[in-house]
């Protein structure tokens, strides 16, 4: 069985309303993954404390979608079953915001195990930001203060780094050069905003963008390591790789 993460800096995009979203080309390439006329789809956004508005506003963008939608709370204390709201899902999406306490978090309530258990049965694992980095071996966060730092005790599903945010955010592609160059991480991947890549096992099989419409943004995604003792950036356009 094919084990699917769809790791991106984007997901949704704002509509003419204030504060409505709707699903961007990211999320519905993690549906369509899951190979289900009508996937049963599990929000955890346990990044921001559960916080309320992102969770209603998240809801709301699945109105026009053919799918099932629950959510995994935490705080004060889960609300459901973890393992059996977790097993029970078809696409798990992760929200922004800090990666260091949502870690912190998963461990204590023991998600991180039951995430692994179901991605090995087939459940396809995606998000944003600190729901992106959250797959992979680390990142750069700004989950410590405005100055970015590295975090590298994610739960590590995909061998490699993770850099978010990678063309608005200035410090992050040369923290996440050093971390490269130093040895930190031997790879890592990197995802503009709007962008995302799908993660097949372990491979990048994919580019997509929720944004390629618009003719005044060209997102992409990159690849970072070292060869012959210099950091090496491959970008990666949208499409198949």
């Amino acid at each position: 069985m094919n084990k699917y993460i769809v790791a991106t800096s984007g997901g949704f995009v704002a509509t003419k309303r204030w504060g409505v979203m709707q699903p961007g080309a990211t999320f519905k390439k993690s549906l369509e993954l899951t190979k289900k006329d009508r996937p049963k789809v599990c929000f955890i956004m346990t990044a921001t404390g559960d916080d309320a508005s992102y969770i209603t506003r998240s809801y709301e963008a699945m109105k026009d979608l053919n799918v099932d939608v629950t959510h995994l709370a935490l705080f004060p204390q889960p609300n459901a079953d973890i393992e059996e709201r977790i097993l029970s899902s078809d696409l798990i999406w992760v929200g922004g915001g800090s990666v260091a306490n949502l870690l912190a978090v998963w461990k204590l309530h023991k998600v991180d195990q039951v995430l692994k258990n179901a991605w090995e049965q087939g459940t396809v694992l995606s998000g944003v930001s600190a729901g992106s980095i959250c797959w992979f071996k680390g990142g750069t966060t700004d989950s410590f203060g405005p100055e970015l730092k590295p975090v590298n005790n994610a739960l590590a599903f995909l061998p490699y780094a993770n850099g978010v945010h990678y063309d608005s955010e200035e410090q992050r592609p040369p923290l996440l050069h050093s971390l490269v160059s130093d040895q930190t991480f031997e790879i890592a991947y990197a995802s503009d905003d709007h962008t995302g890549i799908v993660f097949e096992n372990e491979n990048p099989i994919e580019i997509l963008s929720d944004v390629t419409d618009k003719a005044d943004k060209n997102p992409a995604c990159y690849r970072i390591e070292k060869n012959n003792g210099e950091v090496v950036e491959t970008r990666l356009a949208v499409g198949i790789i």
